[in-house]
């Protein structure tokens, strides 16, 4: 009677084996129940589109919305000022200006959209700093406007940006397609997505009036679920980077609370939230920069905390070769890298926020004032606090994140059943 003997060997996995059921459900189960929390509050926090009045500035004469038609120069000269013909629609040569009034930058703009295309307007501006060139050919956009009596004017708006936005826009995804691959173009999906967000929702609650923490808060892990998803596919890694990402979100909002209330942050430094603050009363000014600082932390949370929970599986799956790798050491060997992408992100962070803020700081230079007051003027502490929120933020999402992915990712262990030499691994007796 013959009999075979089959010894099999056992090598290293090809991935990272999970610890066991439970930690694998827990996790599952926090982000199944943070999603429909994440449900929930968009359906309260959802924006009635209750109609809000335009803003003065953003209004034509008749209380609607501005009117911007396409134009191009046709020619741009210094003469004399005050001429008759300034804004309107020309359908001959425009009129001289008046002698003695002084000289002023005139420019001819042909029309190229709206009801008056084909016609003209001029343009007459004084010379010097913080006014427009124009050359012949500059395409340009204007801002129609038509009084109580009919009567139609234009006024420059801006240049036209169109195409070339249009261009750097094809050329970005160019490049991640063709760097990233089929990742890199989700990743763009994502991104699409994540704007789609901001519009539809967190700006109409916003404008509705609604508690800037929670619509942020929700707003910003609706984004998180759908491109750590979308980009990275669904495995507990992912989830693990996600959890970790979503418990950094929640210390960076706490964090931003805690930074605009110690240092008494209005944001009315800022032109942009002084005209809210004009405009939209019911919109809160610290609630709106407390919003922002919770959106601006999650571009750099995401890539810390995705590195993490990769390297950690990554170690995880290499640490089969030895058989002797523990879930500690994993962690420490994982942690030692996150300290580098610390090390690294921290004043890439920084320097990000005080280039924003080059033009405040030179003008202060120029007034003479001491480092200690420019320091202490808001316009420069909401950078500051801004850029130590998000540092603090990153720099707790690296042990929380390694912790939370370490539990997932098993070492790999090679089996103890004894090897067989290769030659005997089939033995006939």
């Amino acid at each position: 009677m013959e009999r075979v003997t089959h010894l099999h060997s056992h090598g290293p996995s090809s991935g990272p084996s999970p610890l066991g059921p439970l930690p694998a459900r827990i996790v599952v189960g926090l982000l199944v129940a943070i999603g429909v929390a994440v449900i929930a509050g968009a359906v309260v926090l959802w924006p009635s589109r209750q109609h809000v009045d335009i803003p003065m500035p953003f209004r034509n004469a008749s209380g609607g919305a501005v009117t911007t038609e396409r134009g191009h120069v046709l020619s741009s000269a210094l003469g004399d000022c005050g001429s008759s013909s300034t804004s309107e629609v020309l359908t001959t040569a425009p009129q001289p200006g008046i002698p003695g009034t002084g000289r002023c930058v005139l420019t001819l703009v042909a029309i190229d959209s709206g009801p008056n295309a084909g016609a003209n307007t001029l343009f007459e501006s004084s010379p010097g700093p913080g006014q427009p060139k124009f050359a012949v050919g500059d395409r340009i956009r204007v801002v129609r406007q038509v009084d109580d009596q009919g009567t139609t004017s234009y006024a420059f708006y801006d240049f036209e940006r169109g195409w070339p936005l249009v261009a750097l826009a094809v050329a970005f995804a160019v490049v991640i397609v063709a760097v990233a691959r089929w990742r890199g173009l989700l990743a763009l999906v994502g991104i699409v997505i994540a704007f789609l967000v901001l519009v539809v929702f967190l700006l109409p609650a916003l404008r509705d009036g609604a508690p800037a923490v929670p619509v942020a808060l929700v707003a910003s892990a609706a984004i998180l679920y759908v491109v750590v998803y979308l980009a990275h596919g669904v495995s507990l890694r992912t989830s693990a980077a996600l959890l970790g990402t979503l418990a950094s979100l929640l210390l960076a909002a706490g964090l931003s609370w805690l930074a605009i209330d110690l240092a008494h942050l209005t944001g009315l430094s800022d032109e942009q939230n002084s005209q809210v603050a004009a405009y939209l009363g019911n919109v809160s000014i610290s609630g709106l920069l407390l919003a922002g600082f919770i959106i601006g932390s999650l571009g750099v949370l995401n890539d810390v905390t995705v590195t993490q929970a990769s390297t950690v599986f990554e170690l995880a799956r290499l640490g089969g070769n030895t058989s002797r790798t523990s879930r500690a050491a994993v962690f420490l060997g994982a942690l030692r890298v996150g300290r580098d992408h610390i090390a690294s992100t921290v004043y890439t962070l920084v320097l990000a926020y005080a280039g924003t803020s080059l033009p405040l700081l030179l003008l202060f230079s120029v007034a003479n004032r001491s480092l200690g007051d420019v320091l202490m003027s808001e316009s420069v502490a909401i950078e500051l606090a801004r850029a130590a929120v998000g540092g603090m933020a990153l720099a707790l999402s690296v042990p929380l994140t390694t912790a939370i992915a370490a539990v997932l990712a098993k070492p790999a262990e090679i089996s103890s059943v004894p090897t067989a030499p290769a030659s005997s691994r089939h033995i006939r007796t």
